[in-house]
């Protein structure tokens, strides 16, 4: 198999280079794992000792066999909660057994080390990968049909004869060797060497064992069915769809790095609501300490203490499904990175931030209509449409074939020739056949099915196109949007923290259900501020992607286009305190 895997390897390496230039010197860069050479993968096991058993077991206890355990109401589920927590991010695995159990390692990463990863050990991206190899081996399919061919058959016939129950018996070998041509318009050659060894059994003469060869060149050529580029179609399709597989490949390259960084977001987002909550958790713990004071003393009355508590549970309840759906993000993530999912994982804070495009609707339409890789495979696939068409009606023509064929024999005077051929022995065949199309009922149905194909991949072009237009002006107004967005979420928070701080000032006068509400209020403005920045973030890569002017490094990495600067994002991210109250 690596002389294969070599083969695709090349392959599929000088289809990616005419896609992109750069992927040449990044493909044979030896430092750099590219996951595309077979033979470096784990070989699965291909025993089929299992796959003959006609009655594979099937495991399926019936209830009574079943056990169920009730909990207890009354265990300590906030420590519960607090260990799933620490077991997620590693906090609770003691330095003796990470010796015993690397697998369990912790595993902390930033946004660029997820792009790596994705190309590591994603299942989509194996799987989008393997479809790539399997296009690249079916041309070299293809490929080698076109290549001279070697055969070699050798028979061993045994005849037999009865005359009055005397029985004559002879052994005949016969090895035919030959080599076939086929030719670029229709048709092949063929050139052989026959070699036939016969051996009487129960012959008393001389002469028993007799042997002859003969040198064989045929050809045949059709001239108007089958004759033209139509024989060529496997091998020119082969061709077209390795590049639409490079297009898909690479089309799907950029949208896993979307993907993957909308999924690390989120989980930031979900890092900073918790951090929000957090936060709120404390205010409201001082505010209901306070209150029990005031209340104590007689300056409060007592249902404003029971309001105060109350908050204070609500706000625990809300950070601990919060801290849930983190460990439930975190475990999904783990899945589409292809990671052991019993292994930890930290993320690290958010440092990622990319300028927002200055581009007008109809300007970034016209790109999107030219760069997009699948609009392009489209395109190309209505001329696959448009040939099928034309191969079609070539099926409806006349069969009219020219074979011919000249074969040189040794000596047929000398009975072991061995290979001592004469010339003057030469015989030849030479031949037109003409097949009048009598009946191509089948042929012209076929025809009118390309004919509608056509028809329909013309409207799914159009469809496409449509499609790719629309989601272009969508991406553009989403970057506006989210932009706008956070303006008005930033002066939100801006609002939210003044109102706070007066109440602060004046904690003796303000009813605790006020400070409540502040404090709800708060939290909302900064989750909505948290939102809108991951919402812009998103937009702007899904923009780069919706246009094709998205471009990823071959380690998976966001590859910044001319102009493209990070921006700096001042705002100090909030770190989380995954512990449980």
């Amino acid at each position: 198999m690596s002389d294969i895997d070599a083969q695709v390897e090349k392959l599929i390496g000088r289809r990616t280079a005419r896609l992109d230039p750069q992927a040449t010197t990044a493909r044979t860069d030896p430092n750099l794992d590219l996951n595309l050479d077979i033979a470096r993968r784990q070989p699965l096991d291909t025993d089929a000792q299992g796959s003959t058993d006609k009655h594979p077991e099937t495991t399926n206890k019936p209830a009574s066999e079943l056990l169920f355990k009730p909990a207890d109401e009354a265990r300590n589920v906030s420590a519960r909660l607090g260990e799933f927590s620490r077991q997620a991010l590693g906090q609770s695995i003691s330095s003796t057994n990470l010796g015993d159990a690397p697998n369990l390692l912790s595993l902390e990463i930033d946004l660029e080390q997820a792009f790596k990863l994705a190309q590591s050990t994603a299942r989509d991206f194996r799987s989008a990968e393997e479809d790539y190899i399997l296009a690249a081996i079916r041309l070299l399919v293809e490929q080698h049909r076109w290549t001279p061919r070697l055969s070699n058959n050798t028979s061993v016939t045994v005849d037999g004869t009865s005359d009055n129950g005397n029985y004559q018996s002879a052994v005949r070998v016969i090895n035919d060797l030959r080599v076939t041509q086929r030719l670029p318009f229709g048709g092949q050659v063929e050139a052989g060497w026959v070699f036939n060894a016969t051996e009487q059994l129960r012959k008393q003469a001389t002469g028993r064992y007799t042997n002859s060869s003969e040198l064989i060149l045929r050809g045949n050529i059709p001239l108007l069915r089958d004759a033209g580029l139509i024989a060529q179609e496997g091998l020119i399709q082969s061709e077209r769809d390795l590049v639409y597989q490079a297009r898909t490949f690479e089309r799907f390259r950029r949208q896993l790095l979307v993907q993957i960084a909308a999924e690390y977001f989120a989980l930031v987002q979900t890092q900073a609501r918790i951090a929000n909550s957090e936060s709120q958790l404390q205010s409201l713990r001082i505010l209901s300490e306070g209150t029990f004071e005031r209340v104590k003393a007689g300056r409060k009355p007592p249902f404003e203490q029971a309001i105060a508590e109350n908050s204070l549970l609500t706000a625990e309840s809300s950070l601990a499904g919060l801290r849930d759906s983190y460990i439930l993000q975190l475990d999904r993530f783990k899945v589409r990175l292809g990671l052991d999912i019993n292994r930890p994982l930290k993320v690290k804070p958010l440092s990622f931030d990319i300028t927002e495009p200055a581009v007008a609707i109809d300007e970034a339409t016209a790109l999107a209509l030219d760069y997009r890789l699948d609009l392009q495979n489209r395109r190309d696939q209505l001329e696959d449409s448009r040939r099928a068409i034309a191969n079609a009606r070539n099926q409806l023509l006349p069969n009219l074939d020219l074979a011919a064929g000249v074969g040189v024999p040794t000596d047929r005077g000398i009975q072991q020739p061995g290979l001592e051929f004469d010339p003057e022995d030469l015989t030849y065949t030479g031949s037109v056949t003409l097949g009048l199309p009598l009946d191509r009922e089948i042929e012209r149905l076929s025809l009118r099915q390309t004919i509608i194909s056509l028809q329909r991949a013309k409207r799914d072009y159009d469809r496409v196109r449509d499609e790719i237009v629309v989601s272009v002006r969508s991406a553009i107004r989403g970057i506006d949007l989210a932009r706008f967005q956070i303006v008005l979420a930033e002066q939100g928070v801006k609002i939210a923290q003044r109102r706070r701080e007066e109440q602060n000032l004046k904690a003796d006068e303000v009813q605790p259900q006020e400070i409540v509400d502040s404090e709800i209020a708060l939290v909302e403005a900064r989750n909505a501020r948290d939102q809108a920045r991951t919402d812009l973030r998103n937009a702007v890569l899904n923009y780069l992607l919706e246009s094709d002017q998205l471009r990823v490094a071959r380690d998976g990495t966001l590859e910044r286009l001319p102009g493209m600067k990070p921006k700096t994002d001042t705002t100090p991210q909030p770190t989380p305190n995954f512990e449980s109250p």
